[in-house]
């Protein structure tokens, strides 16, 4: 069975996001969707909340999981028994700080990295920029899945 990991905050998920996570879809067997927690960081939706978007999203697709996870992603992934991480690119600086990580990952561990490049239309958004936006009382429906429309 082919199975990724495709960790990230999803602070929150993003219609970047779904469109790799779809795309990934014709690629694995499972796609390992594992919210990271870490404590150092301020999120603008709690971890439940967070993990509800994604299985709301998801709730219809067999070959998708919902999980969190604390450590390092390559320890996450042995105890998956996943062999690949998923990641989206949006742009050259996405790529060179993906690329030292897959590397780092790759040292550690033997897994492999897969890079999709988010398709063009939606290459602009990112959780930050969403989050920007919601904190200002903009429209950011067009930006997310419906699940993230509170």
């Amino acid at each position: 069975m082919k199975r990724a990991v495709f960790p990230g905050s999803f602070d929150p998920i993003t219609n970047g996001h779904l469109d790799i996570i779809m795309r990934g879809l014709t690629l694995f067997d499972e796609i390992i969707l594992a919210i990271g927690v870490n404590a150092d960081k301020k999120y603008m939706f709690s971890l439940e909340q967070r993990k509800s978007f994604l299985e709301q999203t998801f709730k219809n697709q067999t070959k998708i999981k919902v999980t969190t996870y604390q450590g390092l992603t390559v320890d996450f992934c042995k105890k998956m028994k996943a062999d690949f991480i998923l990641r989206g690119l949006r742009n050259p600086a996405d790529f060179e700080f993906e690329k030292a990580i897959a590397h780092t990952n790759r040292k550690l561990e033997k897994i492999e990295t897969v890079f999709l490049l988010t398709s063009s239309g939606k290459s602009y958004i990112s959780s930050s920029i969403v989050r920007d936006v919601i904190r200002n009382n903009g429209n950011y429906t067009s930006l997310v899945p419906d699940a993230v429309r509170i």
